[in-house]
C-alpha cells in the first residue's frame, strides 16, 4: 500500500472512544471507532443485512478478545477488526485499513475486506 491510498478523515482528538463517527469518503460511507485502549477500528457503515447507513450508531462491544460492532437495527454482531458477523454467516461488514499519522486518522479504501 502506498502513501497515495491513504485518505485523511479527522484529527484522533475530534474521535471519542466508544462512540462511531461518519465518513464520506470517494462516495463511501465508513463508520470509524476508537477503543479504550486506542486502537482505531474503520468498517462500512452500511448494514449488511439491511442496507441502511447506521453502523456510526451500533453497540461497541466485545465477543471474549473480540471488539465488536451490533448493528442497531437488528442486533447483528460484528466483529471490529475482520467483519465477520459472529450471530449470522450469512453477513459480512467490510472493514478498512486505518491509521494515525501526525495526529490525522486516515483510512485506504482500496483494500477492503
Amino acid at each position: 500500500m502506498t502513501n497515495d491510498d491513504w485518505v485523511p478523515l479527522c484529527s484522533l482528538d475530534d474521535l471519542e472512544p466508544l462512540w462511531g463517527e461518519a465518513a464520506l469518503v470517494g462516495g463511501r460511507q465508513v463508520a470509524l471507532f476508537l477503543l479504550p485502549d486506542g486502537s482505531l477500528h474503520a468498517v462500512s457503515n452500511r448494514c449488511p443485512a439491511t442496507g441502511s447507513y447506521v453502523m456510526s450508531r451500533g453497540i461497541v462491544g466485545s465477543k471474549g478478545a473480540r471488539s465488536t460492532i451490533a448493528s442497531p437495527l437488528h442486533k447483528q454482531v460484528y466483529d471490529l477488526a475482520t467483519g465477520e458477523c459472529l450471530s449470522s454467516p450469512d453477513y459480512l461488514l467490510p472493514t478498512y485499513p486505518v491509521r494515525v499519522e501526525a495526529g490525522i486518522v486516515q483510512v485506504a479504501l482500496a483494500e477492503a475486506a
